[in-house]
């Protein structure tokens, strides 16, 4: 019946969902969302036939346009997912020498030894498209000239040696695989040969000449403020990090801020608050420009463009660029006068975000910026004539407690001090030190000496707000590291969140704050008295093994730190052993001195503290227990004892490798470090009750050297840890030592292809209780060789 006819009901505004509008922005992101736990993705026609099929029923009126987005989020997300797998560097080609054209992209990373940089490559081999990105490294070498300078926006012709891009796996630890997808990173790679690269001078589009003006700005920048305070101003005015080291950042997080020091997306919002205010100046000094061109258009055009050039400085980071969509898409909506409640314009924005890159909810910004918003609009209405100061503190503390589930999710830490820290943190940076910063940039063009003036008073006022934030991060609590959330604690929390910002009258609040408990007091998974838990860390080509009783931890060998690359250490074995719920290392064995098991125990002992440390005599160094055979002590029920090195065996490195045998009621594990087979040797002829074990940590990460016939027919193990790196240099473990397990029946698995492995001895035996890269398989992580382990019978892996 047509409208306005008797008997048409009235119509529903509201009824009906918007083609942009909240519920559809919902789909839309649930279907993106759900695709990002798919471990691999159907083929391009069947995306295709569904993004079509999807856009039909969005088009439509009523409400199968919501299932219509929820369909065109899952059919965008395969398409943008299979295309950037499709452009990486093939893990069968990985250690493949190339000779590479291309540009430098954004700002170079200068240490003394290192330089380390992305490229856009013009011209490559077969399987390398123009127009690929790629994370480089370039390393001096002993004997060579110094490293050349590599500026930003120029050109090379590079000799590359390029790799898939492969991380490690681990509790708490960074996937470098779900990056290399968000940000499009096509392959990692290092130059091989210095004296055949060639600069090719600079390049000649716009991107290039941004990154050289940023050089360039950056520089004046440091000559403007001589001293370390221009570290601040430089990330702060143009997104240059660089000048930030290990300890800046541990301040930061252990204060809670962040997320203010570097251009992020609320800078970016800022500064087009300040272009609307900046718009408005216009029209009260020329009223009658108001008849030409409204003044709100005006304004909101002022406040994007100045957003999109501060973007532009900031090197169009992806945070940066996502909060330009937002503020775009609500501008847009302004210029072509169409009314938008908050809610509509947020959702807006999150369609507009998605459409251009539904990779961004691997992000955790992208969370932490549409949920920040979304509980401030929901839980803050405006009411005119209320003030400022009331509405800041709400604002404050609807985002500590909205954030904090999401924040523990991503990072599994929260700063004691930070929401107090913020209330003088927030406005003294955003409001005082970054106005300052962009006005130095501001009248560098025309008036040098007021942009050094401006420089140096925010360097100067960021100082003094760093030494009250040096003095906060030095108290030890104020850093608060948590267990690895699972996902049914995190809902929980959100859950509880929800509820206490309910509107008072809501009865329940005390209630609604246990929903938090999983989140914030996980129950751990321990073993009981009697039992041991064993957790193989995925530190590449190294060692580092956690060994966990009902109430003590001992952590053997630590993993490497490269002279030219992380420590993994501090990036990999104390972030996991804190995901794991370990507070406390009740004892450090390391093996013997090779940086690949011993690299990494600096940064362990710095963060753990560990009250006994042992190391193979005549490495030991002072403060540490020397590491001898017949040592013996008992933890909840488990024994350990040190079978070797026996009292005055000279170092030998290698073999002299600290072997501990850990004992679980009838159930035994050896850990044998890196020996070779003459100390096998003298270990299989001790009696079988000592040295026969179910479980065995593969010698020398399975090398030639080691894992002997006679010393596997004396251990006889059930199961076989193996310790490698994947396309590890020196080919381990190799075909050889595979077939002498192979011939033992037993099974292998190794961290390269399993990421990192878990198991519990118990009466029952070895219960191989995760395997990370199998367990929790996504599509963009790689299974890799032996990503089944090397089950009995030599099985095929996995794929």
């Amino acid at each position: 019946m047509p409208p306005g006819q008797p008997g048409t009901p009235p119509s529903q505004p509201g009824t009906t969902p918007s083609r942009f509008g909240p519920a559809v922005a919902a789909g839309l992101l649930a279907g993106v969302l759900v695709v990002q736990v798919f471990p691999r993705l159907p083929g391009f026609e069947a995306s295709v036939a569904l993004l079509v099929l999807a856009l039909l029923a969005w088009w439509r009126p009523g409400w199968p346009r919501v299932a219509g987005a929820l369909l065109a989020g899952v059919a965008l997300a395969f398409l943008q997912g299979r295309a950037t797998l499709a452009s990486q560097w093939l893990a069968a080609r990985s250690g493949e020498a190339v000779l590479v054209v291309g540009q430098v992209l954004g700002l170079p990373v200068v240490a003394a030894d290192a330089v380390r940089f992305e490229f856009i490559v013009e011209r490559g081999p077969a399987g390398l498209a123009a127009g690929s990105k790629l994370r480089l490294g370039w390393y001096a070498r002993a004997g060579d000239d110094p490293l050349p300078r590599v500026e930003p926006g120029s050109r090379w012709q590079l000799p590359l040696r390029l790799r898939a891009p492969r991380g490690l796996l681990n509790p708490g630890g960074f996937d470098f695989e779900r990056r290399a997808i968000e940000q499009r990173i096509v392959a990692t790679g290092y130059v091989t040969a210095p004296e055949d690269a060639r600069p090719l001078g600079p390049a000649a589009g716009a991107g290039a000449r941004l990154d050289r003006l940023r050089a360039a700005l950056s520089a004046r920048i440091a000559t403007a403020v001589p001293g370390p305070a221009a570290r601040f101003v430089a990330a702060l005015a143009l997104g240059d990090t660089r000048g930030l080291d290990d300890h800046d950042w541990e301040v930061l997080r252990a204060t809670g801020l962040t997320h203010l020091i570097a251009i992020s997306g609320f800078h970016v919002g800022l500064v087009a608050g300040f272009g609307a205010v900046l718009g408005r100046l216009p029209y009260a000094l020329f009223p009658a420009l108001g008849r030409r061109w409204p003044r709100p258009q005006g304004s909101a055009a002022a406040a994007l463009l100045l957003a999109a050039a501060y973007t532009a400085l900031a090197g169009f980071a992806l945070p940066t660029v996502r909060t330009l969509l937002m503020i775009a898409a609500v501008v847009l909506a302004r210029l072509a006068r169409r009314p938008q409640t908050l809610a509509q314009s947020l959702a807006l924005a999150t369609i507009c975000v998605l459409l251009w890159d539904p990779a961004s909810v691997l992000a955790p910004g992208f969370w932490l910026s549409f949920v920040g918003v979304a509980w401030l609009a929901w839980c803050l209405p405006y009411r005119p004539g209320e003030g400022w100061l009331r509405p800041f503190l709400a604002s404050q503390a609807v985002a500590m407690l909205g954030l904090l589930p999401l924040s523990v999710w991503f990072f599994s830490q929260a700063s004691l001090p930070g929401p107090l820290v913020n209330l003088v943190g927030i406005p003294w940076i955003s409001l005082v030190v970054v106005p300052l910063a962009l006005l130095g940039l501001a009248f560098e063009p025309f008036l040098p000496a007021a942009a050094d003036l401006c420089w140096q008073l925010a360097a100067d006022l960021m100082q003094w707000l760093w030494w009250a934030l040096e003095w906060v991060a030095a108290w030890p609590p104020a850093l608060a590291w948590l267990p690895e959330p699972t996902l049914f604690a995190t809902g929980l929390a959100l859950l509880g969140v929800f509820w206490l910002m309910l509107p008072r009258t809501i009865p329940g609040k005390p209630l609604a704050a246990l929903l938090l408990l999983p989140l914030l007091w996980p129950a751990l998974d321990r073993p009981a008295r009697g039992e041991v838990d064993l957790h193989l860390l995925d530190v590449g080509q190294g060692l580092a093994l956690l060994v966990r009783t009902r109430h003590h931890a001992l952590l053997y060998d630590a993993g490497p730190a490269p002279p030219h690359g992380l420590d993994l250490g501090e990036a990999v074995v104390v972030p996991a052993l804190r995901a794991l719920g370990v507070s406390r290392l009740d004892r450090l064995v390391l093996s013997h001195g090779d940086n690949d098991h011993a690299g990494g125990a600096g940064a362990v002992r710095r963060a753990l503290a560990p009250p006994v440390v042992m190391a193979p005599e005549g490495w030991a160094a002072a403060g540490m227990r020397a590491c001898v055979a017949g040592q013996r002590w008992r933890w909840d029920g488990v024994d350990f004892e040190v079978l070797h090195p026996t009292p005055h065996f000279p170092y030998l490195r290698n073999d002299s490798s600290c072997v501990l045998s850990v004992r679980a009621g009838a159930r035994h594990a050896l850990l044998a470090g890196d020996i070779g087979r003459h100390v096998e040797a003298r270990l299989a002829k001790l009696p079988p009750a000592q040295i026969r074990a179910d479980l065995l940590l593969v010698p020398h990460h399975g090398s030639d050297t080691s894992s002997s016939l006679d010393f596997l027919a004396a251990v006889r193990p059930s199961v076989g840890l193996v310790a490698v790196g994947e396309g590890n240099r020196f080919g381990l473990p190799t075909p050889r030592v595979l077939d002498r397990y192979d011939r033992y029946s037993v099974a292998l698995h190794d961290s390269a292809g399993s990421g990192a492995i878990a198991l519990r001895l118990d009466a029952d035996g070895v219960q191989l209780r995760e395997r990370r890269r199998q367990d929790q398989p996504r599509y963009w992580r790689h299974a890799g060789p032996g990503g089944a382990g090397y089950a009995i019978g030599r099985q095929e892996p996995e794929r």
